[in-house]
């Protein structure tokens, strides 16, 4: 006589239920585990971002006092908003940009090389005043910029390459007087960014010392009229 052990129907539903309890705690598990790696990523140290700055030093001026009898107002300079934001930028190839993330100017790139210009201008000594245009500000003469680029680039070798035009505007006439574009790749004599940055001194430096010599040299070509007393 065969005796057939019959297994209960409940024996094989609690297994089932077993075997997904352990597959549910495995993957908690890892879920848990995940999480602790991002927490620990997250918490590690941020890369600090560093700022730089351009340091004019003007060349002294020749002479003591003022040599043309005008006031000069330097406006704010039209550029792309790249450089009206603190970010470093790059070229990659002949038609892209991109910025630097932690590698930033200490204040955007067109008002710091506006506050570069009315510094040399000052210091060349050559004109009876020379301030930024304000709600205030008055003058016989107004220096405006397009900054076009400001960035380091591979082509192949790294160069600063720097492209800015400035004009001279006469507001009694309402035209544009003088007009200059200094354009120049400057060799950068490193692979980093403060390289880059050393040069970029150099390279803007140059190019508004020779753009504010044109503008004097225009006067001088030029001499503004005095007015006549009593008129």
């Amino acid at each position: 006589m065969r005796i057939r052990l019959q297994q209960q129907p409940g024996n094989d539903a609690k297994k089932e239920r077993e075997k997904e309890q352990r597959v549910l705690s495995r993957r908690t598990q890892i879920s848990a585990l995940l999480m602790l790696a991002m927490l620990v990523a997250g918490c590690g140290a941020a890369r600090p971002v560093k700022y730089y700055v351009l340091d004019v030093n003007p060349a002294p001026a020749n002479s003591p006092s003022a040599q043309i009898p005008v006031t000069l107002l330097v406006g704010r300079f039209i550029a792309s908003h790249l450089y009206h934001d603190d970010r470093l930028v790059y070229g990659s190839g002949p038609v892209q940009l991109g910025t630097y993330e932690y590698d930033r100017w200490a204040e955007p790139a067109a008002d710091m090389v506006q506050d570069m210009l009315v510094t040399i201008l000052r210091s060349s000594r050559q004109f009876q005043s020379v301030s930024k245009v304000t709600g205030n500000a008055r003058g016989e003469y107004v220096v405006r910029g397009h900054l076009y680029s400001m960035y380091g680039v591979d082509q192949p070798e790294l160069v600063a390459r720097f492209s800015i035009q400035l004009e001279l505007y006469d507001p009694a006439s309402r035209t544009t007087v003088w007009s200059q574009i200094y354009t120049h790749d400057e060799p950068v004599q490193g692979k980093n960014v403060p390289a880059i940055v050393e040069a970029m001194d150099r390279n803007v430096t140059a190019g508004l010392q020779q753009l504010s010599g044109g503008i004097t040299q225009y006067f001088v070509s030029h001499p503004p009229q005095q007015a006549q007393p009593g008129k």
